[in-house]
């Protein structure tokens, strides 16, 4: 059960995480799938998606999905984070994370997040597995 709506969390990190990417789509029951419109500042030559970005929209996704079982909460930090680059992403789309949480415990949550192409939602251009130490 989500304890926080999409609106809640975006007002939560205009408050505390202003400069994060991308905008939250949707929260369900362990889960949060999000969007980034892909700019200038986003793209390596080719043009394609930059590592970094798809590293750092994952990393928000998960962040997401979490908020919303546990509430608001700015100190809860990513503590292991694993990425696996599968495909390249074109720069001429946007692109889409779909996290999912695997664990949720009093001091720590484990998920992953599979990062899409907008022209091709089948198959994922980043696989990230990752984990967030949470306050006591």
């Amino acid at each position: 059960m989500t304890v926080m709506s999409v609106e809640q969390i975006e007002h939560f990190l205009d408050d505390v995480f202003p400069q994060r990417m991308g905008r939250i789509e949707s929260v369900g029951d362990r889960c949060a799938t999000m969007r980034l419109k892909v700019g200038y500042e986003h793209l390596r030559p080719g043009p394609r998606v930059s590592g970094p970005t798809m590293m750092g929209f994952a990393d928000v996704a998960l962040y997401v999905a979490i908020l919303a079982q546990i509430g608001p909460e700015p100190m809860a930090v990513t503590s292991d984070f694993n990425c696996h680059f599968l495909r390249a992403a074109s720069g001429d789309h946007d692109i889409i994370a779909h996290a999912k949480l695997i664990k949720l415990g009093r001091r720590l949550g484990v998920g992953e997040v599979q990062v899409f192409s907008a022209a091709d939602d089948t198959r994922p251009v980043v696989h990230v597995t990752a984990s967030y130490a949470l306050p006591l």
